[in-house]
């Protein structure tokens, strides 16, 4: 190339450098979520210190002086709130993003440069956001009008360098990243240190020394898990892999009949496995082994049958070693709520000998085994009446105490963790009265609580983790007197929820195709509520679990099988006003039944066994099919929550629980009828006029007689 090319690119590229720094200064500053009490500070030069700020100190130095023992200086670094399994509950140990920020919800992403720190979270943790995080904090939603790159570039010149921990990144993010940030001109390297840990040192928790590994025995578990082992390496050889690395706690929890207490809400082992063909490597802190686990997973033998523990960390050097033996190694993909395999597994394994594929342990567990169903229906009748004595019990004291959302909250978990086999919670308890139940992904917490009266709608979302399996569900109370809106919103929830309950549907058919069925009567109030209509959950397991997920506009190539177990959930917001959500957990039943091309017919029965308000159905709204599915799914309680009560000797939450579950009329006489849907076309007749009325007739019979 001619000397005058070169000098030619060279004055382009200086141009258009010239160009991008201008308008970098000339672009609008970006604003996110509006901080009142910030701005009543902005300006001033004395702002209040904090440890929160003093770590952020810290760590921007270690972004120039620490990050260059990899290489040179970082100018922005990425810090999510998950941890090295990709889990948005995480152990003390790996609340990084809470220590560094005061930040202690969840589903977040922080991003801090030389000048500025932001975070961008769910609108559902933006208030409570607000009330934790220093002014030295912007927050922004995901999914707003201000994404990551965006500000990056606003903050940055270009060909700066940003760094994270590629342990704490989904690959599959990891590359979404890097894209966006080449736009900008910014380059996102790994940083294999994680900063936070460099300043967190001697304060870090260590690792519980109290939690040991649990047994998930056969008659929870319902199968052996050398069998699961076996069927997992079957699908392996489908797929024409010699490997596969697992990742996910709650794939590794079912495939090896293990669980665990490691994060909050979901019952598992921090810890990686490998199976191929001839081996099964189980990564994991050795202190954590007990005898017992030694005998379950028959460390002593040397087959293909055997585990092998290993330490934690030394799956990274095995890696290295194995694929020079693996030639196809499966490297979990993305699948629904499952984020697949962090970046650092990936650029772990070169990529000639990368497999990525979804994990073949998703559909195996998916499909519960006859003793997983039974386990999953008499989860479900602890939990009911778990609800029942939690509510009869607020009820009765209701108008003799202050009650806040915080205090319920804690009424609904101590009632729930004192059922046999109850082994903790499932997910935060969600406690949203008066307005905020009118916010769909509202979490409640210290810092939003408020007090409950009876003017208003009470929602509360809660669930449980039994040896048997694992609930969710959502109810929506009234302790005053409903207004016809309440009324009506409510029906129009309950109706949906009724009807796919009783569905019966092709076995073709996807779940988003059945999302419609629950938004009908919502659609036709003319409103929508934001969240999917429904998700997998396991026995014992995650309160979310892939593939099902039932929202419509996904194009999911997933079906039900008999045997799946999911949520169906249906919500009504009126803003700064109240808010209903009613859902409940449905088993996939075969029904035996096909059609003439010989498809299955399947349907959905519910588990969940929870009495719904009836202050608040408006009889007028529903028909007498759903009348009458209404009062079969009562019966359904009355039996078995009431068994179950009985044997509690609660007959206070039993009494409650009848009265809550009462038989409705199927049919309404013709007046009464009327009458509900605001007098129609009804007409009084006054009494003075019955006899001339009846003179009338009798002429006009005579006449006819003749």
């Amino acid at each position: 190339m001619t000397t005058a090319k070169w000098t030619w690119i060279r004055i382009c590229r200086l141009l258009l450098s010239i160009l991008l720094v201008f308008s970098s200064v000339a672009a609008e500053t970006p604003s996110g979520y509006k901080r009142e009490i910030c701005e009543f500070r902005k300006g001033r030069l004395m702002q209040p210190t904090s440890s929160y700020r003093s770590r952020l100190l810290a760590m921007r130095e270690q972004m120039l002086i620490r990050a260059t023992l990899e290489g040179p200086e970082i100018y922005g670094y990425i810090l999510p709130s998950t941890d090295e399994h990709l889990n948005h509950e995480v152990a003390a140990r790996d609340q990084r993003l809470h220590y560094l920020s005061g930040y202690t919800g969840n589903r977040a992403v922080a991003a801090v440069t030389q000048g500025g720190a932001a975070i961008w979270l769910e609108n559902r943790y933006a208030q409570q956001a607000d009330g934790e995080l220093d002014c030295d904090w912007e927050i922004y939603l995901v999914g707003g009008n201000v994404s990551m790159a965006q500000w990056f570039g606003h903050q940055l010149h270009m060909n700066k360098r940003i760094g994270a921990d590629p342990q704490l990144v989904p690959h599959h993010l990891w590359i979404t990243w890097e894209r966006e940030l080449t736009e900008k001109f910014l380059k996102l390297i790994k940083i294999n240190s994680n900063l936070v840990d460099m300043i967190w040192e001697a304060e870090r928790p260590d690792p519980p020394k109290d939690h040991v590994i649990q047994v998930q025995t056969r008659d929870f578990a319902g199968e052996k898990w050398e069998d699961k082992v076996n069927e997992l390496r079957r699908r392996l050889v489908h797929l024409g892999c010699d490997a596969m690395i697992v990742t996910s706690l709650t794939e590794i929890a079912y495939l090896l009949n293990i669980r665990g207490t490691d994060i909050p809400y979901t019952p598992v082992v921090k810890s990686f496995a490998i199976v191929s063909r001839d081996d099964i490597f189980f990564y994991v802190d050795h202190g954590k082994i007990s005898l017992g686990i030694d005998l379950h997973l028959r460390t002593d033998c040397y087959n293909e049958n055997c585990v092998k523990i290993k330490e934690y960390k030394q799956i990274w050097s095995d890696i290295r070693t194995y694929v020079q033996i693996w030639k196809r190694v499966l490297v979990p993909a993305p699948c629904v709520q499952e984020p697949g395999a962090s970046e650092a597994i990936y650029s772990a394994v070169p990529a000639k000998n990368v497999v990525e594929h979804i994990s073949p342990i998703i559909f195996m567990r998916a499909q519960k085994n006859s003793e997983e169903q039974e386990g999953m229906r008499m989860a479900h009748i602890r939990d009911g009446a778990a609800i029942c004595e939690a509510m009869s019990n607020l009820e009765t004291r209701f108008y003799v105490e202050q009650w806040t959302e915080e205090k319920i909250k804690y009424e609904v978990e101590l009632w729930r963790l004192s059922q046999t086999h109850a082994k903790g919670l499932s997910l935060r308890t969600v406690v949203a009265y008066g307005e905020h139940s009118a916010l769909p992904y509202y979490i409640s917490s210290n810092v939003t609580n408020i007090e409950v009266s009876d003017q208003s709608l009470l929602v509360i979302e809660s669930g449980g983790q039994y040896l048997e399996g694992t609930t969710d569900v959502s109810r929506t109370f009234i302790f005053g007197d409903p207004t016809r809106d309440m009324k009506r919103a409510y029906t129009a929830v309950l109706a949906g929820i009724l009807h796919i309950s009783d569905l019966i549907f092709p076995a073709s058919v996807k779940p988003s195709g059945l999302d419609s069925v629950v938004r009908a009567k919502v659609w036709h109030e003319m409103t929508d509520y934001p969240q999917a209509t429904g998700h997998g959950i396991g026995a014992f397991g995650s309160v979310e679990e892939p593939p099902i997920s039932v929202a419509y506009g996904q194009n999911s190539s997933f079906h039900f099988k008999q045997g799946y177990f999911f949520s169906s959930e249906s919500g009504f917001y009126k803003r700064d006003d109240f808010g209903v959500r009613i859902k409940n957990v449905l088993e996939v039943l075969d029904t035996g039944k096909t059609t003439t091309s010989g498809e299955h017919f399947l349907a959905f029965q519910p588990v969940t066994l929870v009495p719904y308000e009836p202050k608040l159905i408006d009889g007028s709204m529903l028909s007498s099919d759903e009348k009458r599915m209404l009062n079969r799914y009562n019966a359904k309680i009355r039996k078995q929550i009431g068994d179950e009560l009985k044997r509690l000797g609660n007959m206070k939450a039993f009494y409650w629980m009848m009265n809550k579950t009462r038989h409705i009329r199927e049919y309404l006489p013709e007046d009464e009828y009327r009458a509900a849907m605001g007098g129609g076309c009804h007409t009084h007749i006054h009494p003075v006029y019955v006899p001339i009325l009846a003179v009338c007739l009798m002429i006009v019979a005579s006449f006819i007689h003749l």
